[in-house]
């Protein structure tokens, strides 16, 4: 029945819906990090809920599996097809449109394949805030921050998207439409089955439009970057910065000295903010509308020099300087892409853990694989590292060689702590084998249940998170 799925799904979608061209479909069944490359039987681009409805109904009678895509920026292999040849790519790039914005009820009403960014701009259109903040703004979508309940470097204030939606429109993987669009915050009628949805990573359904939450605007911002002697020190800064801050602590993030020389080296008009080395660097942010946001931010900067948590400091007095200071952090990614091989750990611990973490885990690496470049930043206002490996100068083979044994130190040193071995980039493919063996068995087999209950012929994301 596969072999004139595409044809079917040509006469009801239109010709141009349905790409099979290998060279047309070659952006789709490759990820990001170019570490996962599939093959797909056809790429569809629907181009509003009911086309996404029959394309994925088709599938199912044809028992051929869906991939939901949507920025195609995941770095897990969630959102490409395996090698098997057996599944079609369902591509959400057409559905972007906003379709509501209600700045009284702070809600706004976007379809899955929207970019982040564009709802920021519909946001502060209205005087308001969408608060999610990725390095891939300008290329992830609404649908994929929702299907892998992204994080970002506003968490510490604003949570995880799964905070920040109230609603969602989902084709399930018989076809059948499940309207929850509702811009409610109070709803105890049972089960709340959005939360199935956010974070499934497409492994239950496709996620076609959502209510989202809005914020205020925070027009005001006071931006540092700081100068640490260790990871023990950006910790303790946290309940200090809390105390001065307040509810305008917006962002906490930790930058080792290998991540920043990674930036320097590789990111043009990017500058060193200090003029001596320091092991650790500290990028804080607060923000909100109060005038004295600024000094708000200087009291705990003094406050932490005088208690000897920071050697230095840069405060932003312009929104250049924010800029350049945000690069440090923002260019870490693209930085060590270009350096060569790298193994990505995206873990999440105890924030009290986080010394214990780097300070045992790094040496365990090390005895390993000498020479290998450690490059550590983060989120650590919330507990998340990205605990990067960069391999040796010039030996890219040994971190393939090595890489399983490194990866199971970092595993290992994190659950022993209490962690977990993903933060918010989700499970896919990279970590599917992993997961089931440092989640406990009733975990495992819970979701299992709920993938059963819902997707019983495994349509949705075959062989993906389980």
């Amino acid at each position: 029945m596969t072999g004139d799925l595409a044809s079917r799904l040509r006469a009801a979608l239109g010709e141009s819906a349905v790409l099979t061209d290998p060279a047309d479909m070659a952006a789709y069944v490759t990820d990001w990090t170019g570490s996962f490359t599939g093959t797909a039987l056809a790429v569809v681009r629907p181009a509003s809920t009911s086309e996404v409805a029959t394309a994925v109904r088709l599938c199912a009678e044809a028992g051929v599996g869906v991939v939901p895509q949507g920025g195609n920026t995941g770095l897990v292999g969630g959102g490409v097809p395996d090698s098997g040849g057996d599944q079609v790519v369902l591509s959400l790039g057409r559905m972007r449109r906003v379709r509501e914005v209600d700045p009284v009820a702070d809600t706004l009403v976007v379809e899955a394949g929207a970019v982040l960014a564009t709802v920021q701009e519909a946001a502060v259109a209205a005087g308001r805030l969408f608060p999610l903040s990725l390095g891939s703004e300008g290329s992830c979508t609404i649908g994929g921050t929702i299907a892998t309940n992204a994080g970002g470097t506003a968490v510490l204030r604003y949570g995880m998207m799964r905070e920040l939606v109230l609603g969602l429109e989902v084709v399930l993987p018989d076809g059948r439409v499940w309207d929850g669009l509702r811009p409610l915050r109070k709803d105890n009628t049972g089960y709340d089955l959005k939360q199935l949805f956010i974070g499934s990573e497409g492994t239950l359904g496709v996620v076609t439009a959502a209510v989202l939450r809005l914020l205020p605007a925070t027009p005001r911002r006071a931006t540092a970057f700081v100068a640490l002697d260790s990871v023990e020190a950006a910790t303790a800064l946290l309940p200090l910065l809390r105390s001065h801050g307040g509810g305008l602590l917006t962002t906490w993030e930790l930058l080792g000295r290998q991540a920043v020389d990674l930036v320097l080296a590789h990111l043009p008009g990017v500058r060193d903010p200090f003029a001596e080395r320091h092991e650790w660097y500290g990028l804080v942010e607060l923000a909100g509308t109060p005038a004295d946001v600024d000094e708000r931010l200087e009291s705990a900067l003094e406050a932490a020099a005088e208690a000897g948590l920071i050697a230095d400091a840069v405060v932003a007095g312009s929104p250049a300087q924010r800029e350049s200071l945000w690069a440090l952090r923002e260019g870490v990614s693209e930085a060590q892409k270009s350096e060569g091989a790298t193994l990505k750990h995206d873990v999440t611990l105890p924030i009290t853990a986080l010394p214990r973490f780097v300070a045992e885990t790094g040496p365990r690496l090390l005895e390993t694989l000498p020479g290998l470049r450690l490059v550590t930043y983060g989120h650590i206002g919330d507990g998340n590292l990205h605990y990067n490996l960069s391999a040796p100068v010039g030996d890219d083979a040994a971190l393939r060689r090595e890489g399983p044994a490194l990866t199971r130190i970092v595993y290992d040193a994190v659950t022993a702590l209490g962690g977990s071995i993903s933060a918010e980039h989700g499970i896919g493919v990279l970590k599917r084998d992993a997961a089931a063996a440092y989640k406990t068995g009733v975990e495992v087999d819970l979701m299992r249940a709920v993938k059963q209950a819902i997707d019983p012929d495994g349509v949705m994301n075959p062989r993906k998170v389980l």
